[in-house]
């Protein structure tokens, strides 16, 4: 009697969690899809100034299969880069976790990506490489998710508490049992918030870096073309479909650090 009682309110904020986390976003999206149409069909605006969401719907239905095929180039590009970018990441924060002269000889260096821009990256690496190739539209992707990865990674590094490493010490544990048994495990908190920053950036790099060139295909090709025949629907369904791919890698992203965590609470 007492153990059902108690699992109540348990069910209580269990579902007061899933009401906040996805009924209430869906509401949210629904009424502004609402408002959107309303205002678009009441003031008359003109499609080429902004489509209403039922045009936008129409011309996903009549392109699904172009905006999947672009979906996977440009988030094959995209998953490239993350991956790079992430290891490159995780490594060089390692290094200078270990070595703190690598932390201030790269710091530079690290300041230098955060601030460069894609837009003019993206040209010269078309240059180098060659229009035909995705080469460029991968290293960009990994350009942009090696600070977020590096930065985070490096901090969670540093989160160990010194008595903990003076309590491993004491044990006589080696450098390797340290980092495995407290080091990693402080760290990967951050390392899984990096990995979900960079999983969002990795899709906008790879989809800006297709509108400098390259080869045809991708959503970012295909958002240029609709836009310059004035196809402004079409558009808005390439854009569609670069958002589901953004919220695509930030969930797996998401779902790879539950796994994980999860797997490491487990007794």
């Amino acid at each position: 009697m007492s153990a059902t009682t108690a699992t109540i309110p348990e069910r209580a904020l269990a579902r007061g969690s899933a009401y906040r986390t996805v009924v209430a976003p869906i509401v949210l999206g629904v009424a502004m899809l609402g408002l959107w149409q309303g205002v678009v069909d009441g003031f008359g605006i003109e499609q080429y100034i902004v489509p209403t969401p039922t045009d936008i719907w129409h011309e996903i239905t009549d392109n699904l299969g172009s905006i999947v095929d672009g979906s996977v180039s440009t988030g094959l590009n995209a998953l490239i880069g993350l991956v790079v970018g992430a290891l490159v990441g995780i490594l060089g924060a390692i290094i200078a976790g270990v070595w703190r002269i690598f932390d201030t000889i790269v710091a530079p260096l690290v300041a230098a990506l955060a601030v460069m821009p894609i837009v003019a990256l993206a040209p010269v690496l078309y240059t180098m490489y060659g229009a035909d190739k995705e080469t460029a539209r991968q290293i960009v992707a990994a350009v942009a998710v090696i600070v977020p990865v590096y930065i985070n990674t490096l901090r969670g590094l540093r989160q160990v508490r010194p008595v903990h490493r003076d309590l491993m010490r004491v044990y006589a544990a080696s450098a390797r049992q340290q980092q495995l048994a407290v080091t990693l495990p402080t760290a990967a908190p951050y390392v899984f918030t990096g990995l979900r920053v960079a999983s969002s950036l990795a899709v906008i790099s790879a989809l800006i870096a297709e509108y400098f060139g390259g080869p045809i295909g991708g959503l970012g090709k295909s958002i240029t073309s609709s836009a310059a025949s004035s196809n402004y629907a079409l558009a808005w369904a390439y854009v569609f479909g670069a958002i589901v791919l953004g919220l695509v890698f930030y969930c797996a992203a998401l779902a790879v650090e539950m796994f994980f965590t999860r797997h490491r609470s487990t007794p």
